[in-house]
């Protein structure tokens, strides 16, 4: 592969990473620093979302790995190294989150990952003690775990515009009304999910009917 062969000019290792598809160390790209490459598939058994957690973010590390002759190149501005995130790599992490039922450790997983590529991408690490609001808005990229948010609200939308006897609705009321609780300890939803959303947006439900603007109630900029 060429980017293979680019690392090689340049005598950059290559290592495994972690199960999450992370680096298994934290430094910095350039010459002579290690660089991810594919980890153990998801699990295939998992009862919650932790599975599709980690697919998504190798997803993520292989979009990163394929452009990382961009996003480490020193001579390359960081802003376009952001852009370049943004339109390539964050897409990829961010596929099907939309309809997790997220807990706080699945956002904190995607989250780290998606800090540590940003850290990369200007050379930096954790032991250089520069707070992550400095560094996104050195590449201009906001939170990932706020555009989840961004992506599950605006399908919530999506959803409820829909007509009442659309497949879509009537799936969703088919899981409302199949939705039973048993003894052990209760599955956390993606209606749960959508309703903190609302509550912590400061956002009703009936506002979904103007497309244009929930739109742009949703909308996280990213930092310019």
């Amino acid at each position: 592969m060429q980017w293979v062969k680019s690392y090689q000019s340049n005598q950059l290792a290559i290592h495994g990473a972690s199960a999450d598809g992370a680096f298994d160390r934290d430094e910095p790209c350039g010459h002579g620093s290690a660089i991810p490459c594919s980890a153990s598939s998801f699990a295939e058994d998992d009862r919650e979302i932790e599975g599709d957690v980690n697919h998504r973010i190798q997803a993520g590390w292989m979009k990163w790995r394929k452009a990382s002759g961009v996003l480490c190149d020193a001579k390359v501005p960081i802003k376009l190294k952001g852009k370049f995130y943004r339109t390539a790599v964050r897409p990829a992490i961010l596929y099907g989150t939309e309809c997790w039922a997220v807990k706080s450790q699945h956002e904190n997983k995607v989250g780290v990952a998606e800090m540590r590529m940003l850290r990369w991408m200007c050379g930096k690490t954790r032991q250089d003690k520069i707070r992550n609001e400095a560094i996104r808005e050195r590449v201009g990229v906001a939170p990932i775990v706020e555009k989840m948010v961004e992506n599950r609200l605006r399908w919530f939308g999506h959803v409820e515009r829909r007509p009442v006897d659309s497949v879509v609705r009537r799936v969703d009321q088919m899981e409302r009304r199949q939705t039973i609780r048993g003894r052990e300890r209760p599955k956390k939803t993606i209606r749960e999910v959508i309703k903190k959303d609302l509550e912590l947006n400061d956002l009703d439900r009936s506002m979904v009917l103007d497309r244009t603007l929930w739109r742009k109630l949703i909308h996280v900029a990213d930092p310019t």
